[in-house]
C-alpha cells in the first residue's frame, strides 16, 4: 500500500469504516485506510448498482480480502448514481489510494441537509479506530 494511514478532514466516517464525501447532493463513498489495513489484500467488491435505493445503516454490499469477507453499510440514504468500474475490475486500486481514485460508488442523497447525521468527523473517527487498533 502506498498511501499514508490517514483520515482526511474533508470526509465523514462511519463506525463500520466507510467514508463519505458530500458535494452538493452527491455523496462519494469508499472505505477507510483503517478498514483496508484490517482487511489486508482486497480481491473483490460487491457494490450496489446504479439506480439502487440505499438506506443509511443498511447493508449494501461486501468487500472480500484474502483474510475475510466484510459487509459494506450505507453511510447515507439515496439513489446510486455511479459505480467505480475500475475498482470493481481491479480492487487493488482501493489499497493504493482509498480517498481519491479508490472511491466505490456515488449516491444522490435524499436530503443533503441531514445526510451526514450519524457520521463521525475525522478526529472522532481517528479516536475510535486508534482505540480498536
Amino acid at each position: 500500500m502506498t498511501f499514508e494511514f490517514e483520515y482526511p478532514d474533508n470526509l465523514r466516517y462511519t463506525e463500520s469504516h466507510e467514508y463519505v464525501r458530500l458535494e452538493g447532493e452527491i455523496a462519494t463513498i469508499g472505505i477507510s485506510s483503517f478498514a483496508i489495513r484490517e482487511l489486508g489484500d482486497i480481491v473483490f467488491f460487491e457494490l450496489p448498482k446504479v439506480g439502487d435505493t440505499i438506506v443509511a445503516g443498511e447493508p449494501i454490499g461486501t468487500v472480500e480480502s484474502v483474510k475475510a469477507v466484510a459487509e459494506l453499510y450505507a453511510p447515507v440514504s439515496g439513489t446510486v448514481t455511479a459505480q467505480h468500474g475500475d475498482v470493481v475490475d481491479d480492487p487493488a486500486l482501493v489499497m493504493d489510494d482509498p480517498y481519491d481514485d479508490g472511491w466505490l460508488f456515488q449516491v444522490r442523497v435524499d436530503n443533503p441537509d441531514t445526510a451526514l447525521a450519524g457520521t463521525l468527523g475525522a478526529g472522532e473517527y481517528r479516536a475510535r479506530v486508534e482505540g480498536e487498533g
